[in-house]
């Protein structure tokens, strides 16, 4: 019988316990393996405030983070905890930049993340960057993109952001109110003779219907860009769902599933397109003295490289981890009224990278009511993604922004919210999360 303790699941052979902090479902305290003795209370101290800085930083404009008054829980619990390897595993990686002084510029642990990271996801070329906005920008220029581009508005705002700053027209376009990705048929009838792309979300980590998306593209002479900043090492139909499109484009944020402090990476599907993107990820030199492009600089630090190669002996077993933690969710939740949890999609290997539910009509109270309630006892979930990219002001104005075109978009940014899911999550807090929401 499979266990539903998250202490009990297996971390692969020849690697320690991964997050240096276990949960006991019977204590609800942290167990730590002996060599975190290692890391000093300083350290902890400073950990314990960029967790609270970073609660501050996600929240909602408007919205104070402070906790509200009868939180039952000493210890907040938000939507998310940034994964981090032990500190001594990092350490030795550290010693060595600082030995050699190669600190950016393509150095030693930048090329063994290229080629590690193509072989762990299973594509063809990818280039790192030093964040996903930058190159979500740089994926827009070398693929030349003018006029409008069709995307969504339920995502982070950084997906239209990029088009602005590139001098593109968002096209907003409206969703599957199943899957919360772009609805194939909605893309089909934004199409003017002005569009020279599409640009969807793989939202939550849930692969978009590539297979249609792709085929509208082909039949119409686009380009794809995939913003799959919530898909790290997602499968689809047994291949990478990182292959599809022209390019993709990976998130290695902090709350990211595989985080590289910040970062970010280009799929591409050659050389020459690696090579084309390089230059443009560096200024535009072709060699010591050429210019030939009007680049940026996106290149990522050897520090950032550096712990993505250490994170990666992490990436299985903290997956596994969060799968635990999402069945754990979809169990408890499956037989209240009025709860929605997002269906997995066919032939898809999940990361489980976000646990959204759907606060539903028919649930007694609000989303917004069940956001405030969890937070009352020092649990902190996230609105994502209220309110739509389309209701901020820089969008407003645009054609496709209006909600009467958006209405599947317009309910899911009222009713959605995620719940905490990280690796070390304890499971007697996903079980008190469970009995909040079943009893509102």
């Amino acid at each position: 019988m499979a266990s539903n303790r998250l202490d009990d699941l297996p971390v692969p052979p020849a690697q320690p316990v991964i997050s240096g902090a276990l949960h006991s479902a019977e204590s609800g305290r942290a167990r730590r393996p002996r060599n975190a003795a290692r890391i000093s209370a300083k350290a902890l101290a400073q950990a314990a405030q960029l967790e609270r800085d970073l609660a501050l930083v996600l929240e909602t404009p408007g919205k104070p983070s402070e906790r509200l008054p009868g939180d039952a829980s000493d210890e907040a619990v938000f939507v998310t905890r940034p994964f981090l390897p032990p500190l001594e595993e990092f350490e030795p990686l550290l010693r060595r930049i600082w030995q050699t002084r190669v600190l950016t510029n393509g150095g030693p642990y930048h090329r063994e993340l290229e080629e590690r990271l193509r072989d762990h996801l299973g594509v063809p070329e990818i280039a790192l960057f030093n964040n996903a906005t930058t190159a979500l920008i740089v994926a827009l220029r070398a693929l030349g993109l003018t006029g409008e581009v069709i995307t969504t508005p339920y995502s982070f705002v950084a997906t239209s952001h990029a088009l602005l700053w590139s001098g593109l027209t968002p096209v907003f376009s409206d969703i599957d109110p199943h899957s919360l990705n772009l609805d194939p048929a909605s893309v089909e009838a934004a199409i003017t003779p002005r569009t020279s792309a599409i640009l969807p979300v793989h939202c939550y980590g849930h692969p978009c219907d590539v297979e249609a998306i792709d085929d509208i593209a082909r039949r119409h002479g686009l380009k794809v860009i995939y913003d799959a900043a919530h898909a790290f090492g997602v499968r689809h139909r047994g291949g990478s769902v990182l292959k599809h499109g022209d390019l993709s484009v990976l998130s290695f944020h902090a709350t990211k599933v595989f985080n590289t402090f910040e970062g970010g990476a280009i799929v591409c599907a050659d050389a020459a397109q690696k090579a084309r993107i390089e230059k443009l990820k560096n200024f535009g030199f072709d060699g010591e003295t050429s210019v030939i492009e009007v680049g940026l600089n996106g290149k990522m630090s050897e520090l950032n490289a550096a712990l993505g190669l250490v994170q990666l002996r992490y990436i299985d077993a903290a997956v596994t981890r969060r799968g635990e933690i999402d069945a754990l969710y979809r169990t408890g939740l499956r037989d209240v009224r009025g709860i929605r949890c997002l269906e997995p999609v066919q032939n898809e290997t999940a990361n489980y990278a976000y646990f959204p539910i759907l606060v539903e009509p028919d649930y007694p109270v609000t989303r917004d009511d069940l956001d405030a309630a969890l937070k009352r006892e020092g649990i902190y979930p996230r609105r994502y993604f209220y309110p739509l990219i389309s209701d901020y002001p820089m969008y407003r104005s645009l054609p496709s922004a209006g909600r009467d075109r958006l209405p599947a978009a317009a309910a899911a940014s009222e009713r959605v919210l995620c719940l905490p899911i990280f690796p070390d999550l304890d499971e007697a807090v996903v079980r008190r999360v469970i009995r909040r929401i079943a009893n509102p």
